[in-house]
This record gives C-alpha cells, structure tokens and sequence, in this order.
C-alpha cells in the first residue's frame, strides 16, 4: 500500500479549509465557564509542549462561551501514558484533550509497548503540523552522511516507542545504518541536553520545525550540529536548498519504498490532538472547526512567525481517515515494521 499520493491529495485541501475562515461560533453554552485540559504526552519545553501552549493561548477565542485553556505535562513511554489517561480515564466531554507524539497513533499497530487506547476509535482534532524529522549529530563526531554512519556506529539519545527510537530503527532496517539507542530519556528536551554534554553522539526523530527553534544555538555555521537527513516524501524547503539529503531519494527497492510510506505516513499526523472516542459527535465537530480556527487565528499566525514556529495543520476528518488507510496495510509490511522497532539486546 502506498501513502504518498494520499498524503499530497489530503494536504492539498488544507489551504482551502484554513482560507475559508471556518470559526466555531455555535449557539452550544457547554463550554461556558469550563476549563479545557490539553494532556502533552512529553515534557515541558520540547516542541510538542511549545505547540500545545501556543494552541492554549489562542483557542478559547474560537469557542462558545469562552473557555479557559490549560496544558498540562504527562510524558512517558512515548506518550502512551498520556494517550491511555485519555482514553480510560480523562472525562469525555470535551474537556481534555491528548496532545501526543506521531508515533503514538501507530503504537498498537506497529509498537511493542502494551497500550490501553485504540487510535481508530479515538477522535482527531487535527495535527498541528504536516512535519519534516531529521537526524542530526555534532559536528565534533566524525559521522557526517548516512553513509559514514553504515560504517561506524553512532550512539543516539532516545525514548522508548518514539520518533526518536523508531525512526533510526526504520533507517537500521532499511539502509544498514548502525544507530545504536541510549533509552531513559523522558523528552526531546533531554535527548538534546545528552548530545550537548556529549552522552550521546545525536538523535533521529526531531521535527526540523521545532527543534530549529527550541535549540537555535545548534545550527548554522557557529552552531554545534550539523543535520545528517531528512526523513519525509518530499523535505523542507530549507533544508533542500542547503543539500541536505532525505532518504527518500536514497536508491531503495519498491518493498523498502512501500515499508517507508507506511511507517512516516506519521509525518501528516505529526502533533496529533485526540479526543475520547466517547465525545458526543455534534461535540467533536464544533472543537474540529476551532481547531483549525485557532490555527488560522491572525493572532496566533503573528506569535508563531515571531517563535519562528511553522504552522501546517492538518483537519481532523483527513487524520481520521489517514489512520484508517495505515491500519489496512498489509500484514507483510507491518510484520517486517514491527521486527525493525525491537531494539537490539
């Protein structure tokens, strides 16, 4: 099964959808005096926690009475602990709201962590972002290129069941690479700190978006790290102006293709923001239409150009029917994802 010709298609009615100017103003007083919760699944002062306290600070506008938003920081095992509080635990009014990994959607299908949520019964708000992930590395270590890397092991920060796991076993599995993983750390935040007092040598899985601004001191010409790939169908702007490669151009046979569009389907769903499945339908509508008003709020537009934080959402009906599409792939596919995603011992 292939996604990139559904991913372009999805992404290609987004700009109308934002354009349209669609604002939740509905007669619906639940709200009105309410306190909405978004649970991130990582720490505070990563980029999923960035996002979500941008999103808190401009959403009430877009809703009915006016409620106030919080966020709150629940991470671990790559926010499944998040996504299951959601799921089983959290009220399901509309209240709370899961602000997960990408990876997270996928766990069930194609992780080792035992979950207690379902993706396809969840519900989707939307992503925040359609993301590009990179690898990256310091640039005192003498790994440069993917190939260098085939050659000489490269020692990475990362946690259990996430992009930063998963991403360089996939390249692992498909190129020869030979990432070796460091697990035990709880967020982006703290991979990065590894790398910076050099317990590791870099990281796969960041989002080029946000990590360019959560770390602005680790790029350009005085920076401390170089960006050894990119990991998305099509890249960056940026990024391809500078020359920095993506594996998707890399020479691949048409089964290692299919496992990639598969696994960085995730990429479209890059900050997901779920709702029990148990959220009254009219309820979800409405919060689907204020999401993508909070992110095509003046306001928040002007406060993430001064971040310089990229804001490429994603509508909820088109996540909802992306998971669909990636929980039909093929049994072969998944199998061989899955034996990719076991760490070695």
């Amino acid at each position: 099964m292939h996604f990139k010709s559904l991913v372009v298609s999805g992404l290609a009615g987004f700009g109308t959808l934002i354009s349209s100017g669609v604002v939740a103003q509905g007669a619906d007083p639940f709200f009105k005096g309410k306190t909405i919760n978004i649970v991130v699944g990582s720490s505070a002062g990563g980029g999923y926690d960035t996002y979500a306290r941008l999103i808190s600070r401009h959403m009430s506008r877009h809703l009915a009475g006016a409620p106030t938003v919080i966020v709150a920081n629940m991470p671990g095992a790559g926010s499944n602990i998040a996504a299951n509080y959601i799921y089983n635990v959290a009220p399901k009014d509309g209240t709370y709201i899961g602000a997960f990994y990408a990876g997270t959607p996928l766990e069930p299908l194609i992780g080792s962590t035992p979950v207690k949520h379902d993706p396809r019964k969840s519900q989707y708000l939307g992503s925040a972002n359609n993301d590009v992930y990179i690898c990256v590395g310091r640039k005192d270590y003498a790994s440069a290129t993917i190939d260098d890397i085939k050659q000489k092991p490269m020692i990475l920060g990362s946690q259990h069941s996430s992009t930063s796991s998963d991403f360089p076993l996939i390249l692992n599995e498909v190129f020869g690479t030979r990432f070796k993983l460091v697990f035990g750390y709880p967020g982006s935040r703290e991979v990065g700190l590894s790398i910076e007092k050099k317990e590791t040598d870099g990281a796969c899985g960041f989002a080029w978006p946000s990590i360019s601004v959560t770390n602005p001191g680790w790029f350009g010409e005085k920076g401390i790290m170089r960006v050894i790939a990119q990991t998305h169908p099509t890249g960056h702007d940026e990024l391809n102006k500078a020359g920095i490669p993506n594996v998707y151009n890399f020479p691949m046979p048409p089964e290692d293709k299919a496992l990639l569009d598969v696994f960085f389907s995730q990429m479209v769903f890059g900050r997901p923001y779920v709702l029990p499945p148990e959220v009254p339908a009219e309820r979800v509508a409405l919060m689907r239409r204020a999401f993508l008003a909070t992110l095509a709020d003046p306001e928040l537009l002007g406060e993430a150009k001064k971040a310089n934080l990229e804001v490429n959402p994603v509508s909820g009906d088109d996540v909802q029917a992306l998971m669909a599409k990636v929980y039909a792939a093929s049994p072969e596919i998944i199998t061989r994802i899955k034996k990719a995603l076991i760490p070695p011992s």
